[in-house]
């Protein structure tokens, strides 16, 4: 019996992986999960609930509560504030362990998955047959995600959008 394929596509902020991701997923007729609209929804999330992006223990329920659901409003989940959001709660232990487990569950679909965010291919998905790590400039990835935002009607100046890749980077 074939073990299901798992692509793990890897890479910072705005570096195209999630555009790669789609599209493996769509030729290999296998299920995708951006890892970072996870992050995404939880900061979303506790702005949504009045909470602050400082309470750790809040951040965590959320984390705990989330379901395939919560990912749906795309437009809202790839703004700023919510790209400002998760990367403020990202590095908690107990929001971390419980996306871990969504994304490790994810990861072990019977048919297969391609996963992307910045870890995949080293913490939860190890032995994944496929690894990608999709890298560019900050300037590169800070037109691409100003591009992105500005096209849905976000009012961002590129420069903001450079000075937030390079905070997010230095994270």
């Amino acid at each position: 019996m074939t073990a299901p394929l798992i692509i793990a596509v890897d890479g910072p902020a705005a570096s195209g992986k999630g555009t790669i991701a789609a599209r493996l997923a769509a030729i290999y007729g296998l299920a995708h999960l951006d890892t970072g609209l996870l992050y995404r929804a939880v900061g979303v999330g506790l702005l949504d609930a009045g909470k602050s992006l400082d309470d750790e223990a809040a951040a965590e329920a959320v984390a705990r509560a989330l379901d395939a659901g919560d990912l749906t409003d795309t437009d809202r989940l790839t703004s700023g504030e919510a790209g400002e959001a998760a990367s403020r709660i990202a590095g908690y232990p107990g929001v971390r362990a419980a996306l871990l487990a969504f994304q490790k569950a994810f990861a072990a679909r019977a048919g297969g998955a391609v996963l992307d965010g910045r870890d995949i291919g080293t913490v939860i998905a190890p032995d994944a047959p496929a690894k990608l790590f999709i890298t560019a400039t900050p300037e590169v990835r800070a037109t691409r995600r100003w591009k992105q935002l500005t096209a849905r009607g976000h009012d961002i100046a590129f420069e903001a959008m450079l000075a937030d890749i390079i905070k997010r980077d230095e994270r």
